[in-house]
């Protein structure tokens, strides 16, 4: 009673007043609850690979698509990263919301993360081969490489085309050989192991890469390829992907969607633009490599930028037969969120 005269309230109004402010408080909490980040995080790999990422940055689809999700003004940033090591550290680190790389680096991390922040990939990128070039001319095949040869690759026992290598190294050798190239194989950036293999100079005479790494490669008379990615894999085969920890979809479910549809968008603008993709790409990588060029790489019949997933499980059933995986899954689905499940991948 003395609270209700000294601010000259009754009963009725006080219990009103608690109501609002009990309200309020609600209202507080939902909208503390619901808000998602203004800011989203890429970190990447370098190369065509990651084209979608390239062209969603010049266009500003992320921003765009966040806005018509009634995220209001989004900030997407990009950081490039040479090797897939870096760029899951960067997730793991908290310094980065989304990573793309090779699909070799997100299984591994997808194994790890199963009992914890449950890592899983929101989209894949494309299919492309990786070639394992040489600049030794005796070279034909895996068989012809020595002790003294050094194999670059982006991450040693990690990137997608250690796996590969390993994969092919079984092939050629038998069944509990595919370890057996491992110890000539270095980690190098695609740049770096381009430079390295043009240059004859050092003790790399072989270079696992990517688009457009390889074929800049292929440009000199002095370098040949041994093999491609798909005569392992028996074909066409997703070699990239994007993928989050379960928590910050969980947080984040429409800036997830948003992300994408901006993935999705910039998959039809590379097929119905090369041209211009090419030249987002070139201006981006601050790269010397001619539109021309560009072009002709991505309008390879053997490449193609989709977010569906293609043959995941046979790099899983390898993965884990070798003890690289310890949990194998029994359907693409288990590695993707929700999302992109009633999709027909494979």
């Amino acid at each position: 009673m003395a609270i209700n005269r000294l601010f000259g309230l009754g009963c009725t109004s006080v219990r009103g007043l608690i109501a609002v402010g009990v309200a309020a408080a609600l209202c507080m909490v939902a909208s503390q609850a619901s808000a998602e980040v203004s800011t989203i995080r890429f970190a990447r790999q370098l190369g065509l690979g990651y084209l979608q990422l390239y062209v969603a940055q010049d266009l500003k689809l992320v921003e765009r698509h966040a806005k018509e999700a009634g995220l209001g003004d989004v900030t997407a940033t990009y950081t490039p990263l040479g090797s897939p090591s870096a760029v899951n550290d960067a997730l793991l680190s908290g310094s980065a919301d989304l990573a793309a790389a090779g699909i070799p680096p997100f299984l591994i991390l997808w194994d790890k993360t199963r009992s914890n922040i449950g890592v899983r990939a929101l989209a894949t990128l494309n299919s492309q081969p990786a070639y394992l070039n040489t600049n030794r001319p005796d070279v034909k095949s895996l068989a012809d490489f020595t002790a003294k040869d050094r194999i670059a690759v982006p991450t040693v026992k990690l990137s997608y085309q250690a796996i590969i290598l390993q994969m092919a190294a079984e092939q050629a050798f038998g069944e509990g050989q595919h370890a057996k190239l491992d110890t000539m194989t270095v980690s190098l950036s695609h740049p770096e192991a381009t430079i390295s293999l043009l240059s004859g100079r050092t003790e790399v005479t072989g270079s696992f890469t990517s688009p457009p790494f390889q074929y800049q490669q292929l440009e000199s008379d002095k370098v040949h390829r041994v093999l491609s990615s798909y005569d392992v894999l028996g074909g066409p085969g997703s070699f990239s992907a994007l993928w989050a920890t379960g928590r910050f979809v969980e947080d984040n479910p429409k800036t997830a969607k948003a992300v994408l549809a901006a993935m999705d968008e910039a998959s039809t603008f590379i097929r119905e633009n090369p041209a211009r993709a090419a030249e987002i790409y070139i201006r981006l990588d601050n790269s010397k490599l001619s539109p021309d060029f560009v072009q002709r790489i991505i309008t390879d019949p053997e490449i193609q930028y989709s977010t569906t997933p293609q043959n995941i499980l046979k790099y899983t059933d390898f993965m884990s037969r070798v003890g690289t995986l310890k949990n194998r899954p029994a359907t693409w689905q288990e590695l993707f969120f929700p999302a992109l499940h009633d999709r027909s991948g494979s």
